[in-house]
């Protein structure tokens, strides 16, 4: 089994200069932090060393500014909003590397904590250049990495500092690579894997991946629309795409190689319009007529999932079942999230969830707090369950 070196590997930190590299990537509006859900995943790895005693650096990208500094994309904000939610203050240098950076390092007591400007303001960065990895390396005597959410990108702050500093995956981190690992990498069986969202032509290497993973593969969403109509299933006017009906066969053929179960629709909730409040019906999935639409799962679509995460030891979830941000079209996902929340609680269940979408249909079912683990580290989640190589893992494996 592959493991990581963490915290728990560093010994003594006190009076050492800890470069933690975290995802403060939030949401602002008017200066101020809308969302700060990305601060308090990291805050517990900023305390525990500073409360170990050691000089806290932390590194940060913020937005996607071109050409170098813009006031726009200051972290300086988002360092207020940290200190406020941490509880303790944290200083702010107006660079990253350089004389501004150096000085403000310079000046720190055992236990303080200090964010370095938008990392992004210097091309190197996303480049992964050399001698801008070494500068900022100058800052730290270690590296932490807490940023799972962008371990997918070969930046000098996410990759290049671990083979210049010794490196370590902070708490978040931790937490995420071993949420991840219970989940697809040496997890309980049997696993069932739920994906769902609109479309299979932004899924393919995940759903290849999966049906060799996973005993049984629920697929919801307007991607179960293509797969339907692949077997010949007419679907009426909903979202399809019908020029991957090759694709869907040759997953569906993957999978019963890999004797993985495809679970698709038998019924569906069917509206002539998308919008709230909109007059649907239930119909069975073989019934849908020429204008229809299918918009969410049926009742007897979601007792079939039901059945199937009744008898997992393992759920893996990415996309919603049906059309969720408008109702009543968000039945489906709330009752298999609820039922899935409810196996956990009973310990009869590991949950692992990820993604922008299934982060908010969770939320929106009010039980993402009674899963196993959520992961919002977006695209890096993504590109785990697809099975590819996140650089920024790869450097802090110890096997």
């Amino acid at each position: 089994m592959t493991t990581f070196k963490t915290m728990d590997d560093i010994g003594d930190v006190r009076g050492k200069r800890v470069l933690v590299r975290v995802d403060l990537n939030v949401p602002m509006a008017d200066g101020k932090v809308t969302d700060a859900t990305r601060i308090e995943r990291v805050a517990p790895t900023i305390t525990e060393l500073a409360d170990k005693g050691a000089k806290v650096v932390l590194l940060a990208h913020f937005g996607r500014p071109k050409g170098g500094p813009a006031p726009e994309f200051s972290l300086e904000p988002v360092a207020r909003a940290t200190s406020e939610i941490i509880g303790r203050p944290v200083a702010f240098a107006a660079d990253c590397i350089g004389e501004k950076a150096a000085d403000a390092v310079g000046r720190m007591k055992d236990g303080d904590i200090l964010m370095l400007e938008n990392t992004r303001f210097h091309k190197e960065e996303e480049k992964n250049e050399r001698t801008f990895t070494e500068a900022l390396a100058k800052s730290g005597d270690l590296f932490v990495n807490d940023a799972f959410s962008a371990a997918h990108r070969a930046h000098a702050s996410t990759e290049g500092l671990a083979h210049i500093l010794p490196a370590y995956a902070g708490r978040t981190m931790q937490a995420e690579l071993e949420a991840l690992e219970a989940g697809l990498g040496n997890p309980k069986r049997p696993v069932v894997a739920i994906v769902g969202g609109a479309k299979v032509s932004t899924k393919i290497d995940l759903l290849l991946n999966l049906v060799k993973k996973v005993d049984a593969l629920v697929i919801g969403g307007g991607m179960a629309n293509t797969f339907l109509a692949a077997r010949g299933t007419s679907v009426g006017k909903s979202l399809c795409e019908h020029d991957l009906a090759e694709t869907a066969k040759h997953i569906m053929i993957e999978a019963a190689t890999a004797s993985c179960a495809i679970v698709l629709p038998v019924d569906g909730v069917v509206a002539k319009e998308f919008k709230a409040g909109a007059a649907n019906e239930v119909v069975a999935i073989e019934a849908v007529a020429a204008d229809g639409m299918i918009l969410d799962a049926g009742p007897k679509t979601v007792e079939k999932i039901n059945e199937w995460i009744g008898r997992a030891a393992t759920l893996v979830w990415n996309g919603p079942l049906g059309a969720f941000e408008i109702a009543p079209f968000d039945a489906a996902t709330v009752a298999v999230a609820k039922f899935a929340a409810a196996q956990t609680k009973a310990s009869k269940l590991v949950s692992v969830a990820g993604g922008g979408d299934t982060v908010a249909a969770l939320n929106h079912a009010g039980v993402a707090d009674d899963f196993t683990y959520v992961s919002t580290a977006g695209g890096a989640f993504l590109e785990w369950m697809e099975g590819k190589a996140l650089p920024g893992v790869d450097v802090l494996r110890t096997a």
